[in-house]
């Protein structure tokens, strides 16, 4: 426990991952939070990585659930979480399977031709990428959310995939987005405890990590309530390319 406190670099990699991941947690770039295991991943092997930050993580769902309070789409919620719960079964029998750097690939590759797809609906056939919602497209991409959250805190994509699509208002999306992964997140602390991974090492750090948290929730939710929608939906699709780059670089090189 000592060598992460007395260790520098630890310092320099856990407490701007710890305040990105706050960041996003408050809505604030959709989902480049996933930069938080990677980050850590500098100092640390990447699994205790993944656990240290999820006990922070459901503190900062907390912290977001108030402020976005009352503010989500309950039919949205009711499509995708069943699925998100299946995705966390999945992941939970094939932890010891499954890479990162697999799910990365994978995620990233999908990422970018969802977002190529809206670019070419947008800017070239000028056609809108709206979409209704749809059972089995709802419970694919949630359920694909849900495992790669449990693998590596990537859950994000995947749900903004489905959820982009319905054109909700920006605020009623960050909103809607809070509570499927405060969910996710709780459900997720079953198999972590399952596969020993909240030891007094790991949780001594999650502790000291914990200030960050709530400042980074709110500031993120206070960016995004000030972002008009022909801002924020440009922007969060922006975000979800270069995060979709960036996990097919990562996902490439840790293969090869």
């Amino acid at each position: 426990m000592d060598a992460f406190f007395s260790d520098p670099w630890f310092w320099a990699a856990a407490l701007p991952a710890v305040f990105l991941v706050g960041l996003s947690k408050g809505g604030f770039g959709g989902s480049m939070g996933f930069v938080g295991v990677p980050l850590m991943s500098l100092a640390m092997p990447p699994l205790q990585a993944a656990a240290i930050l999820l006990p922070i993580m459901i503190l900062m769902d907390i912290v977001a659930l108030w402020s976005w309070r009352g503010v989500h789409d309950r039919r949205t919620l009711a499509y995708m979480l069943p699925g998100s719960m299946l995705g966390i079964a999945i992941g939970g029998l094939l932890a010891a399977q499954v890479t990162v750097a697999a799910i990365r690939l994978a995620v990233g590759a999908v990422a970018i031709v969802f977002v190529g797809r809206w670019l070419h609906g947008e800017y070239v056939r000028k056609k809108s990428s709206l979409r209704g919602h749809d059972g089995v497209r709802a419970t694919f991409w949630s359920a694909v959310s849900g495992f790669t959250s449990f693998v590596a805190h990537v859950g994000g994509p995947p749900f903004q995939i489905y959820v982009l699509p319905l054109g909700l208002d920006p605020k009623t999306m960050t909103g809607t987005s809070v509570v499927f992964f405060a969910v996710t997140n709780a459900v997720k602390l079953i198999p972590y405890f399952a596969l020993g991974q909240f030891d007094a090492t790991n949780l001594a750090v999650s502790a000291a990590l914990t200030p960050i948290a709530p400042a980074a929730t709110l500031l993120g939710a206070w960016l995004v309530r000030r972002m008009r929608p022909e801002v924020f939906y440009p922007f969060t699709y922006a975000v979800v390319g270069v995060i979709a780059l960036k996990l097919v670089w990562d996902g490439v090189a840790a293969l090869l």
